[in-house]
């Protein structure tokens, strides 16, 4: 392998990465406001959506800036509704694996108070790999 085939599996590396991270914070973002949320009493798919919003806003700012920050050269008003719409098809997704997993979770656990949490878990694990090669290839695709 020459030095040049390695430079951009390493930049998409490094790239992945930097979404990694940004996709943590706003994760655990996501989690804080559901859990709050939760606690305040509303219905899960409610308080799912609300959470998941506002990791959407924080992971497109910092994606936008960091991940690929080629990416400021380009509208962000455009990004920002390719940004919206892939996340948004990974909410419906993210819904659905919270939803269908939480009532097995709270079978195995003996409740349901808190059977959202290991469902919300998995929910995010997969839709990170939508989430990533959709904007990747879409939304961010010229940088």
């Amino acid at each position: 392998m020459t030095t040049l085939s390695i430079i951009p599996q390493n930049k998409e590396a490094t790239r992945f990465a930097r979404f990694l991270t940004v996709g943590a914070v706003g994760t655990v973002l996501d989690f804080s406001i559901l859990t709050l949320l939760k606690l305040a009493g509303l219905p899960t798919l409610f308080a799912n959506s609300i959470s998941f919003t506002a990791g959407l806003l924080n992971n497109f700012t910092w994606n936008r800036l960091w991940t690929f920050g080629d990416s400021a050269k380009v509208d962000w008003r455009r990004q920002l509704a390719q940004f919206t719409l892939v996340s948004l098809v990974g909410l419906a997704l993210n819904n659905l694996i919270v939803l269908s997993l939480e009532g097995l979770f709270g079978a195995m656990l003996g409740s349901s108070q808190w059977a959202y949490l290991p469902a919300k878990v998995i929910a995010t694990g997969m839709v990170v790999f939508w989430n990533y090669f959709a904007n990747r290839m879409w939304t961010f695709k010229n940088n």
